[in-house]
């Protein structure tokens, strides 16, 4: 499994998918602003279509995607645990890249949380306007989800152990879903009999039927999202769009910190490596990255650069880029906190600092695995949103301009494989200090 894009895998005819989601979300929030303007948010026939047209749409489409979640969620994340076990057999090697993999997640994370409450993105909404619109998406998003009000304090801690995996599913405990499968997958790394390879191969099994349904269902998104940002502008006109400018920059601030201040601490105080000398290391595997968002054609270039630029041992660098092909996605956890964060503030919804902890905790944990997958990362989005009972129908908002943090994010999540590389290089009996060879 690879960390590469969002992107639904290429079609030979037509228009690729992120164009016709583009055209989508342009048709929508023009439609729904002209309608806005001329007919009136409050026009019987307008209240019609949403009501009747458009609405029921795009809560098809998001019902598909949130039907998905738990099959896609626990096989990503088995996988993702169990594709780790080489770390019996490379021991330091690999305990290095998990724990170095959990820490700068959690730092990519936090600095997304911090920049969207210092930002607010989501904020500046017209009042009325945002109470009508929740009012009405709350009913809708709880008979989508299903999810009670997430516990807090020492209940939530408690909670994270589900008694019942079975009911934990039913009732759309997602977190103790997670942690079931991270047992699970644990559990095949310590049993290679095999009786468990049978069972993995069913699980991969499962993710690939996953990663099927999800790529037939994303095909949709171009009309859902039309719908979706319609049914959104028809009531709250032009200023989606400025929300919406909002975020996309704070998601590329979050980014741009993350690849060029943490990865160049990383490799400078861990690696042992002139950040300069790293970022010209691999600009070329960053170039492939953001040109074609998919890390899996770009993990060729990644492996040159690592061994001939940076002289990086083979043997870890092998490792650690697929390891991190799986584990490592350092920009899709950062976007799916600021997108969780953004929609809370665009609703409305407050969330307490335990709230965004744990959303913090799931987006580390709900990346292993699955940023893969043609568009994976909106049902964990989407998941995570209804576990702090927000509407998830805002997720039309997002995935119009999604393609292009896509592209970013992609290319963060290469460039933390690399930099983790380094970082685990060092020490090692075969790697060369920085000093001993320039970049080639």
């Amino acid at each position: 499994m690879s960390h590469a894009s969002d992107t639904a895998p290429a079609r030979p005819r037509g228009l690729a998918l992120h164009t016709r989601i583009l055209i989508g979300f342009v048709v929508g929030v023009v439609a729904g602003v002209l309608c806005y303007r001329f007919a009136g948010a409050d026009s019987a026939w307008l209240a019609g279509t949403v009501t009747y047209v458009t609405q029921p749409l795009g809560q098809i489409f998001l019902r598909l995607l949130l039907m998905l979640v738990i099959p896609l969620l626990f096989s990503a994340l088995v996988l993702g645990v169990a594709e780790m076990g080489d770390l019996r057999s490379l021991g330091r090697v690999g305990w290095k890249t998990l724990l170095y993999t959990v820490f700068v997640s959690g730092i990519a994370v936090l600095i997304g949380l911090a920049l969207v409450n210092f930002f607010q993105p989501g904020v500046g909404m017209d009042p009325t306007a945002r109470e009508q619109l929740l009012a009405e998406s709350a009913s809708k998003a709880k008979t989508l989800t299903a999810q009670a009000a997430p516990p807090s304090g020492i209940d939530m801690v408690v909670q994270i152990v589900p008694d019942n995996v079975v009911r934990a599913a039913s009732g759309g405990d997602m977190i103790g879903i997670m942690f079931f499968a991270l047992m699970f997958g644990i559990a095949m790394v310590l049993t290679p009999t095999p009786a468990v390879t049978r069972v993995k191969e069913f699980i991969q099994g499962v993710y690939e039927l996953s990663m099927t349904l999800i790529d037939r269902v994303i095909q949709l998104a171009p009309y859902a999202v039309a719908c979706l940002l319609f049914t959104l502008t028809a009531k709250l006109g032009w200023q989606v769009l400025f929300l919406l400018g909002k975020y996309v920059g704070v998601v590329l601030l979050g980014l741009a910190i993350h690849q060029f201040v943490v990865y160049s601490a990383a490799v400078k105080f861990f690696g042992g490596m002139s950040p300069l000398r790293f970022f010209r290391g691999v600009d070329e595997a960053m170039l492939t990255a953001f040109s074609t968002a998919s890390s899996s054609a770009t993990l060729p270039t990644a492996l040159k650069v690592a061994e001939e630029n940076l002289k990086l041992p083979p043997r870890i660098a092998r490792f650690v880029l697929t390891v991190g092909a799986t584990a490592n996605q350092n920009g899709t956890a950062l976007f799916e906190g600021v997108t969780v964060l953004f929609l809370a503030q665009f609703f409305g919804v407050e969330l307490s600092l335990a709230q965004q902890l744990m959303v913090l905790g799931v987006c580390v944990l709900g990346g292993v695995g699955t940023a893969g997958v043609p568009a994976g990362s909106i049902p964990v989005i989407m998941m995570i949103l209804a576990m702090v009972n927000v509407p998830p129908e805002g997720i039309g908002l997002i995935l119009g301009v999604n393609h292009l943090l896509d592209m970013s994010r992609t290319t963060l999540n290469v460039t933390g494989d690399l930099a983790a590389a380094v970082v685990v290089s060092r020490g090692e009996p075969d790697h060369l200090a920085p000093e001993d060879s320039a970049v080639g």
